[in-house]
């Protein structure tokens, strides 16, 4: 008899997902719902509106900053939370908050949003070239602002 057996070791909901895409203007919705889903599979459900929010930016950074808009998605269970990480090939100029951004442009305020919206992030070069911009959303919110991986 020939049948399928499941792993004992893997686990019955994926603890992550990854995705390469091009993205565009109207991408940032489809992000978002697959986070949604995701952190509803994980039980996080409290954390949907901080990933979503800081997703959106990230996807919105990429659009606007990367050539050919392409970049690959990481959103990964972790035992308190969850991290999610935008890489793409571009490393140009690495991203900073800007401390006191002008009160008028309408752009340049990402980052600062990201930092006060979740526990961790940060930036890192990549051995390509590229740069993975990444967060950290917890259970149990530590300090705010940005860290090292």
């Amino acid at each position: 008899m020939n049948g399928y057996f499941p792993s004992i070791y893997a686990s019955p909901i994926p603890t992550q997902y990854r995705m390469t895409l091009t993205v565009g203007e109207h991408s940032a919705r489809h992000i978002r719902r697959i986070a949604r889903m995701h952190l509803e599979n994980w039980e996080l459900q409290h954390l949907t509106d901080a990933v979503e929010l800081a997703l959106t930016e990230l996807i919105a950074n990429v659009v606007r900053h990367v050539p050919d808009s392409r970049c690959t998605l990481l959103l990964l269970k972790q035992q308190k939370g969850v991290r999610a990480e935008v890489t793409d090939a571009y490393g140009g100029l690495l991203p900073a908050p800007a401390a006191r951004p002008h009160p008028e442009p309408e752009a340049g305020r990402g980052l600062l949003l990201l930092d006060a919206l979740v526990d961790r992030w940060g930036v890192s070069p990549t051995a390509t070239g590229g740069k993975t911009v990444w967060f950290e959303c917890t259970d149990h919110p530590s300090v705010r602002g940005s860290s090292s991986p």
